[in-house]
């Protein structure tokens, strides 16, 4: 049988961005629009988005940061506190401006400090969501001291979202960037109304790649990486087409200078080769046909838009390549995710 080297697909989407702001934006932010059309933008900023009139201004920086000859839309979401105000989130989905709310557990990843420590207080929030059909995206990890780091997503589970989401039924929640196959069988036992966000990432490393024969900064992460009966659990979730899982990308950037650090910066920057990884896992899976359901048509159809009318081709060729390792942000760089393998998949507009 001959092996397939190209295969033509919706453009995609990316339902989890990290574009951060100033100069990092600048640099970063062509890599993502060159592929996908749209992306929910995490809030995460310092200061973080935690209103609507500042989701306002961080979308009109996206926008003034994006080269003229590229198109790209911005979803943005707003940075759940135990202060937000349920009146503004509503005005703003109403005004088509917010497209999700992100919960943070405090101190669960990169700038969460203002996060929620009290899920209780955020409730009325949550209820307004509800009632107007808004996301609620979900880090879910707990930050208890007392638990290893390597389950944190799968007591988060136990101890906050199957709570959370037998008291709000209708709620729309996406655990993202699942790692576990705790989270893959949270969002396949749900009875609707519940997705999960898969990284390109996370179907490639298991522990193992971030810690054998020394520690790998730039595959180092939060949610980390887990074992490898779990990254063939989000293997099999992300392959089978299953409308309940599509692509987050968690594209993370950080200069080397921090990721490189005593107490290096968790994230990992992969928009410039994600749909590349993508295709190679997918062919490795004998799934190439799913391809465009798990990238390009189950975000949009949890989120109620349309898939993009246009496409991309991807192609693949016997040499791999090439691809940038790093790109220069100001005086620094940033390290592209290198998947550890021969990549032969690149994408053709």
């Amino acid at each position: 049988m001959n092996e397939r080297t190209s295969l033509r697909i919706a453009r995609p989407d990316d339902w989890h961005l990290h574009l951060r702001d100033g100069e990092m934006l600048k640099a970063v932010l062509p890599y993502t629009a060159r592929h996908f059309a749209r992306a929910i933008v995490m809030p995460n900023l310092s200061p973080p988005v935690t209103t609507t009139a500042m989701a306002y201004a961080y979308r009109e920086r996206i926008l003034a940061a994006l080269p003229s000859a590229m198109t790209f839309t911005p979803l943005m979401t707003l940075y759940l506190t135990d202060t937000t105000d349920a009146g503004d989130v509503r005005a703003g989905a109403k005004a088509g401006l917010i497209s999700a709310v992100k919960l943070y557990p405090a101190g669960a990843t990169t700038n969460s400090a203002h996060g929620v420590r009290d899920i209780e207080r955020v409730h009325g929030v949550l209820e307004t969501m509800a009632e107007i059909g808004l996301p609620l995206l979900v880090h879910g990890e707990v930050v208890a001291d007392d638990v290893d780091i390597f389950d944190r997503e799968a007591v988060f589970i136990d101890t906050v979202l199957f709570p959370l989401r037998e008291r709000f039924p209708s709620l729309k929640i996406v655990l993202e960037h699942v790692t576990t196959y705790q989270g893959v069988d949270f969002v396949m036992a749900a009875d609707g109304g519940t997705a999960g966000t898969i990284t390109p990432h996370h179907l490639i490393l298991n522990r193992n790649a971030m810690l054998v024969g020394g520690m790998r900064p730039h595959y180092f992460c939060l949610p980390v990486a887990k074992r490898e009966a779990h990254r063939l659990a989000l293997r099999k979730a992300a392959t089978s087409g299953d409308e309940r899982f599509f692509l987050g990308t968690d594209s993370a950037p950080h200069g080397d200078g921090a990721k490189q650090s005593a107490c290096g910066c968790a994230g990992i920057f992969n928009a410039p080769v994600a749909l590349a990884c993508l295709a190679h896992v997918f062919e490795e899976d004998g799934a190439l046909d799913a391809l465009e359901r798990f990238a390009s048509l189950n975000g949009p159809k949890f989120y109620a838009l349309e898939p993009n009318r246009d496409t991309v081709m991807l192609e693949k060729s016997a040499a791999p390549g090439p691809f940038e390792a790093q790109i220069d942000v100001g005086t620094d760089k940033v390290t592209v995710f290198d998947p550890g393998f021969r990549l032969c998949w690149r994408v053709r507009s």
